[in-house]
């Protein structure tokens, strides 16, 4: 293993925010840590970066204890976003780059070939404070991985960004990763982490609920979810004998059948009141996996088992 959270807690006033925490990272990997509004998502990636340390627990790379030279392996994108609003987009990624030791001239020689990546040439010498927040957002990826890190860890970094620049961000990560980087991201969008991740993590109410390789966490969910896109109203399917939860869509519905549930028999059901356009049996997606496991308190729940190794 490359990076290793092992049994990392974190309590700020009386709260955990992290409890008894261990994951392991691939080296060349892509790995999501996803999960709700305050499920300890940040404050993980804090105590990885030793911005907060752990209270207890510690953080491995190459099976040793993270030193201060970690941070120089490491591009950081923090939740909180931070440029010097004054500066020139090329100003802005020649210091940044500067500060991880980058030379003058090779940070200068970069910059025209990452604008262009991002879309923002056209921006080059204008101040920051001209820029949306979406491009804001770009530029400060460039500044995080300006400096050629080993890590790339990311947090929320799809946060702000519309469709077409998500695309665009989900392409230079598969491109980063084709190189060699080893990328380390959370995120709330399920789609994303689901086209992305090789290994994901979730983390409730401050725990680890689920953790493994993608196809192996969609695996402990079995293959019980329907897909049925109609025409009409189908407030009805959610009451059909069979289907345990329903998640919806504008005119589609992803449902998880209960035991027992028959997919022919839901079928014929809701042909007997709307037209069906398109009916599948599909492994539930990461979004209703995300939906069903952080309705529960973890407590509650069994002990995942371990879906493969990191």
């Amino acid at each position: 293993m490359y990076l290793q959270l092992e049994h990392i807690r974190k309590q700020y006033d009386g709260k955990v925010a992290v409890e008894d925490l261990s994951l392991a990272v691939t080296k060349g990997s892509m790995y999501g840590i996803i999960g709700p509004n305050g499920a300890g998502k940040t404050t993980t990636i804090r105590m990885i970066m030793n911005i907060v340390p752990p209270d207890s627990g510690q953080v491995l790379l190459d099976g040793r204890p993270a030193d201060a030279s970690f941070k120089d392996k490491v591009g950081y994108l923090p939740e909180e976003r931070g440029l010097y609003k004054k500066m020139t987009l090329a100003e802005v990624i020649t210091y940044m780059a500067e500060l991880k030791g980058v030379s003058g001239s090779r940070a200068r020689s970069i910059i025209d070939p990452w604008l262009d990546r991002m879309e923002l040439r056209a921006y080059r010498n204008r101040k920051v404070e001209e820029l949306s927040k979406g491009m804001q957002q770009k530029l400060q990826f460039i500044t995080t991985i300006a400096h050629d890190p080993e890590i790339i860890i990311l947090d929320e970094l799809f946060s702000g960004l519309d469709p077409l620049n998500v695309e665009l961000m989900k392409n230079v990560l598969l491109e980063l990763k084709k190189a060699g980087k080893t990328i380390l991201f959370s995120t709330h969008v399920m789609e994303q982490a689901e086209k992305l991740c090789d290994h994901l993590c979730m983390i409730s109410r401050g725990q680890k609920v689920l953790d493994g390789r993608l196809a192996d966490v969609k695996a402990q969910f079995g293959r019980n979810a329907v897909r049925v896109e109609i025409d009409g109203d189908g407030s009805f399917i959610k009451s059909l004998p069979g289907v345990s939860s329903i998640t919806e869509f504008t005119n589609s519905f992803e449902l998880r059948l209960g035991n027992g549930g028959n997919p022919s028999s839901v079928l014929r059901s809701i042909v007997e009141k709307v037209n069906v356009r398109r009916f599948e049996i599909v492994e539930p997606s990461l979004y209703d996996i995300f939906i069903e496991v952080a309705k529960v308190d973890p407590a509650e729940m069994t002990k995942p088992k371990e879906a493969g190794n990191a």
